[in-house]
């Protein structure tokens, strides 16, 4: 069967994804309230009954805002690594201990037919992770919530069928903007957020001729807009000669306040 997913929302206000297998069907982060992660996930004809863990990436805000109470709301158990629990315990409140799980950083768990890896990336939190997910052949990269595209985090998306990869802002939209230059410097240093152009550049080796299509996620609405941030890749492919062909891969939206239609990652099959 592979995986299917739906980005249920992404971006500053609040992120949360579903990745589902022919057994298995787990949630990326909760950062809206418990009651709209239901909603979300209602227009996507998905209930907490169906999910069977939630996976969190790190303790900010916009990915753990429902969090403790929909894990209770719901009874699920909650994988992050131990510098995270710390940084969030304050937030998500009483989490009952059979709930919780300690997942370490570069580890793997599973879950019937889903393996979930976890990996670090570089941000501004305790320690933040990006999750892979395979199934049945089948692999999907979510990276979100970096400050750059490091060698390691490379090799481990390597090889998906599909991506979800943040492409966060516009560098002179965010320099001209009306953020204080602090909030400025911190978004574009190392522990920051991925701009369209890091996002391209990351693209260039990335497609490996098995990546078919790539969800642009955690875009500013300050300081981005999805046609630009599909507009810069293009071209920053095109300069190091790889030219966009939709019927090779697909650039993807995702929103903030709806969820992406569902979407099956299947196992490429190799031409004879």
């Amino acid at each position: 069967m592979g995986l299917r997913f739906t980005v249920l929302c992404s971006g500053s206000t609040g992120n949360a994804t579903i990745v589902s297998s022919g057994a298995a069907t787990v949630l990326i982060d909760v950062g809206l309230s418990a009651k709209k992660i239901d909603e979300l996930m209602g227009e996507r004809d998905v209930s907490g009954q169906d999910l069977d863990a939630i996976f969190v990436t790190h303790e900010h805000s916009d990915h753990i805002k429902g969090l403790g109470a929909f894990a209770r709301k719901h009874n699920l158990p909650i994988y992050a690594n131990e510098k995270t629990w710390h940084a969030m315990k304050r937030s998500v409140g009483d989490i009952p201990e059979a709930q919780i799980r300690i997942m370490p950083t570069d580890s793997t768990v599973e879950i019937y037919d889903m393996r979930i890896d976890s990996y670090a990336i570089s941000h501004d939190a305790a320690e933040p992770v990006g999750y892979c997910f395979q199934s049945d052949g089948a692999k999907l990269g979510v990276a979100t919530d970096l400050g750059y595209m490091s060698d390691k985090v490379l090799r481990q998306l390597m090889k998906s069928d599909v991506l979800v990869l943040e492409s966060n802002h516009d560098v002179n939209m965010l320099r001209m903007g009306r953020y204080p230059w602090n909030t400025k410097r911190r978004i574009l240093g190392d522990t920051g957020h991925l701009s369209n152009e890091a996002a391209g550049d990351a693209l260039c080796k990335l497609l490996d001729g098995t990546l078919r299509r790539v969800y642009l996620a955690h875009l500013s609405q300050e300081h981005n807009l999805m046609d630009i941030a599909k507009m810069t890749i293009g071209e920053v492919l095109e300069n190091n000669g790889i030219f966009y062909q939709r019927n090779e891969f697909a650039l993807c939206d995702t929103y903030y306040d709806k969820p992406t239609p569902w979407d099956e990652v299947k196992a490429k099959v190799a031409s004879l």
